[in-house]
């Protein structure tokens, strides 16, 4: 289940990473990255819809509009719950930033992610700071994607390199999350960097697209975390301008889309504890949203996602989360259900050309898709989740050990 993202990474033109150990959890490992915009680059982000959420968010939400120059990251430690405390450990953190490399407190943006309700350990990452600040470089996503991991056991990465007015264009991103993942934005926390030139509000409007059909389709236990954060940084060392109308656009939005397509991906297949895939596929709906919600009913479904684990052709749990979905004037009669290709549901019940053999083969297979037909409209939606094994429990029950 688990995939190591490609040994290839190129750089983004501009864009340089630095990553350093702080100490903030673990004192074997990095934990603390730096990533240094050149002037004139812009900047876009999403971020977590939870009400509790996290000091350093925000911060971000307020920074954005001040031309960031520097995205200040930690693991280990949320800055989550913390109150007022919280907000000036935040802040603190961006005058550091701010004072090593001459800006501004405004151009930091900071972001965190780890255990919930404990303070930042402020002094530790000032400390650590000229470290990865020496580290900096254009050639940083590897360590830097290392660096940000919590419950991950890989790094994500994806890229992309396209032809913009006869220049290459490249795109980069990493992203990290396993756990706490049921975005209502975008995910834990992901990177993007370009060298395409696109000013702020068209750089926001492409984001929020991208994100709204790839992490805030996928979840691995119905939880939005504090902490998600989504940014999307562009440095125009390329040369090449991506502008509303124009030929570029449309050539840049399909690359973005397929970074944030197989991170969110990634994303899942590395969920804690998983050992499948599970496509949720909803199609014949009477809108995209009454698709994504019958789709992410089946996919929160923890007796299904502990079927699929045990490999176990269960599928009248697949059925009664598909009958729970508040789907308004559901007439079950035209509900058709697959399981890969074999039809498990039709005219209201079992399908009479099932098989339990048949089911048991495709609940065998790593990776699954679940076909869900309505027939009720023309609206189609995919939601990417993962099953629910006794390592998903060890992992969670022990997170703060």
């Amino acid at each position: 289940m688990k995939q190591d993202n490609p040994a290839y990474i190129p750089k983004v033109p501009g864009l340089k990473l630095g990553a350093a150990g702080a100490g903030i959890k673990r004192t074997d490992r990095d934990d603390l990255v730096l990533i240094e915009l050149p002037p004139g680059s812009s900047c876009a982000a999403v971020f977590t819809r939870n009400a509790f959420c996290a000091a350093p968010v925000t911060v971000a939400r307020r920074h954005l509009a001040h031309a960031p120059r520097w995205l200040l990251i930690n693991s280990g430690n949320a800055n989550a719950g913390t109150g007022q405390r919280g907000m000036d450990d935040a802040l603190q953190s961006c005058w550091s930033v701010a004072g090593l490399r001459g800006g501004t407190v405004e151009q930091v943006l900071p972001f965190s992610t780890g255990v919930i309700g404990e303070y930042l350990p402020v002094d530790k990452i000032a400390a650590a700071l000229p470290l990865a600040i020496e580290a900096l470089a254009e050639e940083g996503w590897g360590r830097a994607s290392r660096a940000i991991m919590t419950t991950d056991t890989v790094p994500k990465l994806a890229h992309r390199e396209i032809s913009l007015d006869g220049r290459t264009v490249v795109l980069v991103g990493m992203a990290k999350g396993a756990g706490m993942i049921q975005p209502n934005m975008a995910t834990l926390l992901s990177f993007i960097g370009t060298d395409a030139q696109v000013e702020p509000t068209l750089l926001q409007e492409l984001l929020a697209k991208a994100a709204d059909s790839s992490f805030n389709c996928i979840t691995v236990d119905g939880d939005t975390s504090t902490n998600d954060s989504l940014v999307l940084m562009a440095t125009g060392a390329s040369g090449a301008v991506v502008e509303g109308g124009g030929a570029n656009l449309p050539i840049f939005a399909v690359a973005l889309q397929a970074v944030c397509d197989e991170l969110a991906e990634a994303i899942v297949r590395d969920g804690e504890g998983a050992t499948k895939l599970m496509r949720i596929v909803v199609e014949q709906a009477r809108s995209e949203a009454e698709a994504r919600n019958v789709a992410k009913t089946i996919a929160h479904s923890p007796l299904v996602k502990t079927a699929f684990f045990a490999s176990d052709p269960n599928w009248g749990r697949i059925l009664a989360a598909v009958g729970r979905s508040d789907c308004p004037d559901m007439d079950i009669d035209k509900v058709t259900i697959f399981l890969g290709d074999v039809c498990i549901v039709a005219n209201g019940g079992r399908a009479l050309t099932y098989t339990e053999e048949a089911g048991q083969k495709v609940m065998a297979e790593t990776d699954i898709t679940v076909r869900v037909v309505l027939g009720r409209g023309d609206a189609r939606q995919r939601v990417l989740t993962c099953d629910f094994s006794y390592d998903y429990v060890k992992i969670n029950a022990e997170y703060r050990t």
